[in-house]
């Protein structure tokens, strides 16, 4: 019996003596010490090794008594202590708690029963000495922390309680500008009580900072710029993540893992650690909070967007149902690691082309929704790559990767900043694929268009681009001769800018406040794909500063078309674009001869509804138009019979009646309803 003298490592001496007496077994109570724990001396002293056999030798008696023997070792690994006694005095059967023995203090250390178990040549016995009811508390945690459940009423009142309460505390419960207190110290405020109430408020944050036609220039750099501010996860919590996620002790998985995180945020904690095989990988481990939080959090500000939908004066100035929608997917989407992992395979496909550019390579057999294990890239931040040619390729490659990912496959990394970049292997890694975007086959056409449009300085092409782009038409009003004149003056003042002093977030920034300025609508998502474009640049500049982003644009559209080119220049894929392009042709036609009257069926028609002024009309329109030129064709009638060399009395008479009764009918028409 291998005990550490806890109050809980008593269960698992008494299961041992019962066992022993059972079968009248000699039973060894043995202890191990590791000696660094000793106080008052660097060594193990013979009046320290007496006092601890003499305490644990009147335990052997008393459980044991003539078969119980007690045994000190010191050492600094237990299990392994454990394992060289059992087999220097040939047991047959090993007992140890799985709470007393449970050491957990040191990631290195592990679990001592579960080493016991793996390297032992006799038969082990765990005995469960926890204490009654803490199984059924563990649960409730577990309940209470997965967010199953919805949340209640009284919930939702508490945390509304708790927000109010903070935006109290920062001065936000009145917006409005006060004496001394300029716009830049109201963003702090308002950055500082997102921060406070958790991840939800704080990607809230996040979301309205692409928004700059909504919210001003200060509140929007301040929100850019929100940050985690959390207390890391203790050993003991991380371990019953893992574990329950992972449903094997995690040292069956793990050989070592670094107690220091690498990064702790809201959702989740990093770890480096070592696989069993000696792998180095990274752990991302979720808060057991976290989903209840978020969750807790959604069903609050849901009940506010229900609210603000019927509120003309929020209808105004921001769709709030439609943020507080993209909010919630995007924070239950990340809540799902395994998204992230299928956003990491999804963007290695995505840069097969880059021989510069990589992703870790996931472990998808230990990864699950709350628990994601990737490769350990042993690099360096970008920003410290050595000069040399692979630096400047990669530079190269990274802006032509943006383009093929916002413009080519819709699918771009939302949050490329330097430090979700590192340099390894003369290739750039991006990491941290828990944030991305996606782009529509519409706006990557136009968003090509707008950047050639850039590279030529062609405002009027720019414009044209931009308009295209917006999400609505112009307003009644719009002069096209302004908007595109301040075009030109912002292509003025980009004009041959190096890729140091060009920055291509702020000029999409500049795109979308030309447009807010003459109200024109552009897409949200335009704003997105600028801030992503703004941190891949920031690695770009610093890796090659001569690069010249518009130039990188037309060589990658050429080779887009040339690539386009040979597609269609295959025999297969010309034959198919002809019979579909002969087929819309066919029906394009029939349509147009429907609508003439040609060919038979419903042709072009035209249905009123709730107008009947404008149906009348339209009526009598019709009317006085069939009668004036029927009428019109009985005078030219009449004329032409009348001029013939030898007229038919009856033709001029019935031609000229004719003419008079329709000229007659038109008349009183036009006087019945004038």
């Amino acid at each position: 019996m291998a005990t550490d003298r806890s109050d809980t490592a008593t269960r698992a001496v008494a299961w041992a003596a019962e066992m022993s007496d059972r079968y009248a077994a000699d039973l060894l109570i043995l202890q191990v010490i590791a000696p660094e724990h000793l106080t008052g001396a660097d060594s193990v002293t013979a009046e320290a090794t007496e006092a601890a056999q003499a305490q644990l030798g009147a335990l052997a008696t008393e459980v044991g008594g003539e078969r119980g023997r007690p045994i000190v070792v010191y050492d600094s690994d237990p299990a392994a202590a454990i394992v060289r006694t059992c087999e220097q005095e040939r047991v047959d059967l090993v007992v140890v708690g799985n709470v007393g023995m449970r050491d957990r203090t040191e990631f290195l250390l592990g679990s001592v029963p579960n080493q016991v178990s793996h390297n032992a040549r006799c038969s082990v016995v765990i005995v469960n000495t926890a204490p009654a009811g803490a199984a059924a508390a563990a649960a409730q945690q577990d309940r209470e922390a997965g967010g199953d459940a919805p949340a209640t009423d009284g919930q939702l009142l508490a945390r509304a309680a708790r927000v109010a309460q903070v935006f109290a505390k920062y001065g936000l419960g009145d917006m409005r500008h006060r004496d001394g207190d300029d716009s830049a110290a109201r963003a702090r405020r308002l950055r500082g009580a997102l921060e406070e109430l958790g991840p939800t408020f704080a990607k809230l944050g996040q979301i309205l900072s692409t928004r700059p036609d909504l919210l001003p220039a200060a509140i929007v750099t301040e929100l850019a710029g929100l940050q985690d501010h959390v207390t890391p996860l203790s050993e003991a919590e991380i371990v019953s993540v893992m574990e329950k996620e992972l449903r094997v002790p995690w040292e069956d998985v793990f050989a070592t893992i670094e107690p220091d995180p690498m990064a702790s945020g809201t959702i989740a904690q990093v770890h480096r650690a070592t696989l069993v095989g000696g792998e180095r990988v990274v752990v991302k481990v979720q808060r057991p909070t976290a989903e209840n939080q978020i969750r807790q959090d959604l069903g609050l500000l849901e009940r506010f967007a229900d609210k603000a939908a019927n509120r003309p004066a929020f209808r105004q100035v921001v769709d709030v149902p439609a943020i507080i929608d993209h909010l919630s997917s995007s924070l239950l989407r990340e809540l799902d690691f395994r998204h992230e992992a299928a956003n990491i395979e999804r963007m290695r496909e995505v840069l097969t082309p880059f021989d510069r550019l990589a992703v870790p390579r996931v472990h998808a057999e230990l990864s699950t929704g709350r628990l994601l294990v990737m490769e350990e890239i042993q690099g360096i931040p970008v920003l410290q790559a050595p000069a040399g040619e692979a630096r400047r390729e990669a530079a190269r490659q990274l802006l032509e990767a943006y383009y093929h990912q916002v413009l080519v496959a819709g699918f771009f990394h939302a949050d490329p900043h330097p430090g979700n970049l590192m340099w390894w292997d003369d290739k750039i890694y991006l990491l941290d694929l828990g944030m991305v975007g996606e782009v529509d086959a519409g706006m990557r056409e136009s968003l090509l268009l707008l950047l050639l449009a850039f590279w030529r300085e062609d405002a009027g092409f720019l414009a044209d681009a931009m308009l295209g782009l917006a999400a609505e038409r112009p307003p009644a009003g719009f002069d096209e001769a302004a908007f595109t004149a301040d075009l030109a003056e912002l292509l003025a003042s980009y004009r041959h800018a190096s890729l140091r002093e060009l920055r291509l977030g702020p000029l999409l920034q500049q795109l979308t406040e030309i447009s807010v300025r003459h109200r024109i609508r552009m897409p949200s998502s335009l704003a997105l794909i600028g801030k992503a474009f703004g941190q891949m640049q920031l690695a770009a500049a610093e890796l090659d500063p001569t690069l010249d982003p518009f130039a990188v644009a037309g060589s990658f559209y050429l080779r887009q078309l040339a690539g386009q080119m040979r597609t269609m220049a295959n025999p297969q894929q010309l034959f198919y674009q002809s019979q579909k392009a002969r087929a819309r042709a066919g029906r394009l036609l029939e349509g147009l001869e429907r609508a003439v009257g040609v060919r038979g069926g419903s042709g072009l028609r035209v249905h009123l509804q709730g107008v009947p002024e404008l149906t009348g009309a339209i009526s009598r329109a019709g009317r006085r138009i069939a009668l004036g030129l029927t009428a019109a064709t009985a005078i030219v009638g009449t004329a032409v019979t009348a001029s013939a060399a030898r007229p038919a009395t009856w033709a001029i008479a019935t031609f000229g009646a004719a003419a008079v009764l329709l000229t007659c009918g038109l008349l009183l028409d036009m006087i019945r309803h004038r």
